[in-house]
């Protein structure tokens, strides 16, 4: 069976790859490739799920490249699959690459990114991991910067990349104190390292986890993710990138639980973010903003459920939310493709002019209140039970959140079905021409999405939830009582009337994300760029001073060696030539000529040496990876061979 995983990660990456290097030659098959390939792995994830095949690959010693599904995978895995196929069906009907050679490229890099979530999500060792976990933030930099011809949004690529990318070298560290205490590299094997080592893993873990995340301090680069095309905002904040940050901290609840302050940290961590970024959420003026905000703050509940060791409870929300998010944001693409705009605003009354949107809307908007009994108010109270049980402020913290997530949902719904006035339509097309139109196509996958957003939440309710917790072997954590989820159904009741009547005052000092990129640059890209001048003018005073000495030394020593073969070596030729020792001249032009023309052909081969070592300095940060990556590939296939 183990041939099965090897298919469900295997065709995506090789189909998107092939893709990728097609250019105009595969536009036309781009998106029968593509859905094709998404509805197989969707059907296989549904059989690996049932199978559970596994695989370990030799790698380093005491560790293999190994890959399986388990209970917590088997139920991730098909919400993956099911989510990347709707995605890829709604921008294959939206078209947003109306040329001919992004085509492939588009749906080349959707399949590269969704093999690595499959690797993600099945990774059992840490080789595996950290390989998916670079090729996601490799994929995700690419696809949020896609129209590169637009420098704000390659800008935001960059920013997203370079955030998460920081947060990953905690998994790197993970890594080597994982080597260092020589427990091996195992997923499982990581709690049982020697405490001192098991510290540090559990903090690399934590950072590399929280980035992916968002949480706080990295939620910023979610914000500047929202640059890219609505269909890879919606992949990437439901089930694919920022889902696996919570995804991981899921899979290693145990080594949370003893270190003793991993675990909290993690669980008030979730919960101060679900709270502030629950305000920033609702002090948004943009749609795309405001879900993004909301898919961090969502996110958090998640990371408190893995704090608290709620693996059931959170990853029934993990998995509610993938559904009703990527509804909402594919949502939120049509209205942009239609009215040209995102802005709330100017979608007054977007519900209104089609129906059908404006219900799938309606259903995301009130499961994301928490409104019984659609998906995410049963599994958010199942997070919630735990965090009673835990700290009364802790609940308290994360009730708070739960209401703030009435309050946003209530003011996105409430906008987009009230009657449309007479300057509404001058916010129409200031971001993109809008079609004014919906296709079919467009619409499928949002019927799907809104069914999943009002059902799933059965997996946090009896009888589906006692089975869920039984295969994740979290029978130990409490569940919500009926006077807890009437508490909180009741109370996002209350909040969307009150919102609904009085309307919402917006939180000015929550507008610009807590200021939290300005932070980032203050405290990280200001001394980096100070050192990185430090380091250029020490380059300019020393380093390049000393090779222009030592050209200039060099070159004095040529002039001076060519006077010497001018001089004395042709001078002696001619007196050779001139005393009728022709055969000995001969033989002496003939030497002077080759060492010549050994020289130029020095000469010529360090100035084409030259010319190939400046090429691939170009400043680009993704030329840098792809150098990287294609050095380390090489490296992995050189110790496959010689294993």
């Amino acid at each position: 069976m183990s041939a099965l995983l090897w298919i469900v990660i295997g065709l995506p990456a090789v189909a998107g790859t092939v893709l990728c290097l097609g250019g105009n030659r595969l536009s036309r098959a781009a998106v029968p490739v593509s859905l094709g390939v998404a509805v197989v792995v969707t059907v296989l994830t549904a059989v690996v799920a049932v199978v559970r095949p596994g695989i370990t690959v030799p790698f380093i010693q005491g560790a293999g490249f190994g890959l399986a599904v388990d209970s917590l995978s088997a139920v991730v895995l098909p919400s993956v699959a099911v989510v990347a196929l709707l995605v890829l069906v709604f921008a294959a009907a939206k078209d947003i690459t109306p040329e001919v050679a992004p085509r492939a490229r588009f749906n080349g890099l959707m399949l590269i990114f969704v093999a690595s979530v499959i690797v993600t999500v099945t990774a059992t060792t840490l080789p595996a991991l950290l390989f998916s976990w670079e090729l996601m933030g490799a994929m995700s930099y690419a696809l949020i910067g896609f129209q590169w011809q637009d420098s704000d949004r390659v800008s935001a690529g960059l920013t997203a990349f370079l955030t998460t990318r920081g947060a990953d070298l905690g998994l790197y560290a993970a890594a080597g104190a994982a080597l260092a205490a020589g427990t091996g590299l195992s997923l499982t094997d990581l709690a049982s390292a020697p405490e001192g080592w098991r510290h540090i893993i559990a903090a690399g873990i934590l950072v590399a986890a929280l980035g992916k995340a968002a949480q706080l301090p990295f939620s910023f680069w979610l914000s500047r993710a929202m640059e890219g095309p609505s269909p890879v905002s919606a992949l990437l904040h439901s089930a694919a990138m920022v889902a696996m940050g919570g995804y991981l901290l899921l899979r290693l609840a145990p080594l949370l639980e003893v270190t003793g302050w991993a675990a909290s940290t993690a669980a008030w961590v979730g919960a101060l973010t679900a709270m502030a970024l629950g305000a920033v959420a609702v002090a948004q003026k943009d749609l795309k903003q405001l879900l993004a905000a909301s898919t961090a703050a969502q996110l958090g509940f998640v990371v408190l459920g893995a704090g608290l060791g709620a693996t059931a409870g959170g990853t029934a929300h993990l998995i509610s939310h993938a559904a009703t998010k990527a509804l909402l944001f594919l949502v939120a693409g049509a209205w942009l493709s239609a009215l040209g705009t995102k802005k709330l605003a100017a979608l007054r009354g977007a519900g209104r002019q089609w129906p059908l949107i404006g219900v799938a809307f309606t259903v995301g908007t009130l499961s994301l209140a928490g409104v019984a009994p659609l998906s995410l108010w049963a599994t958010k109270d199942e997070v919630l039970a735990a965090a009673l049980e835990e700290s009364p402020a802790l609940y308290m913290v994360g009730l708070a959140a739960s209401l703030l997530s009435a309050a946003y949902a209530g003011k996105a719904l409430i906008i987009v079905w009230r009657r449309p006035v007479t300057t509404t339509a001058s916010g129409y097309d200031t971001e993109e021409h809008g079609t004014r139109h919906i296709g079919v196509w467009e619409r499928v996958p949002l019927i799907i999405l809104a069914g999943g957003a009002a059902t799933l939440g059965v997996l946090a309710l009896p009888p589906v939830g006692k089975v869920l917790r039984i295969a994740l072997g979290d029978q130990d954590s409490p569940t919500a009582q009926w006077w807890e989820l009437a508490l909180s159904a009741v109370l996002a009741i209350v909040v969307l009337a009150l919102i609904a009547r009085f309307g919402v005052r917006e939180p000015s000092w929550a507008a610009g994300w807590l200021g939290l990129e300005r932070a980032a640059h203050a405290l990280t890209v200001r001394p980096v760029l100070a050192l990185a001048g430090a380091l250029a003018r020490f380059d300019d005073r020393v380093v390049d001073r000393g090779v222009w000495s030592g050209a200039a030394y060099v070159a004095g020593t040529a002039r001076g060696a060519a006077r010497f073969d001018d001089e004395r070596i042709d001078g002696t030729v001619g007196a050779i030539s001139r005393g009728g020792l022709s055969l000995a001249a001969t033989g002496a032009r003939a030497d002077a000529k080759g060492v010549d023309a050994a020289v130029e052909a020095t000469g010529r081969g360090a100035r084409r040496l030259g010319a190939l070592a400046r090429r691939p300095q170009t400043g680009q940060v993704h030329h840098y990876y792809a150098q990287a990556a294609v050095v380390l590939a090489a490296a992995l296939v050189v110790l496959l061979l010689v294993r």
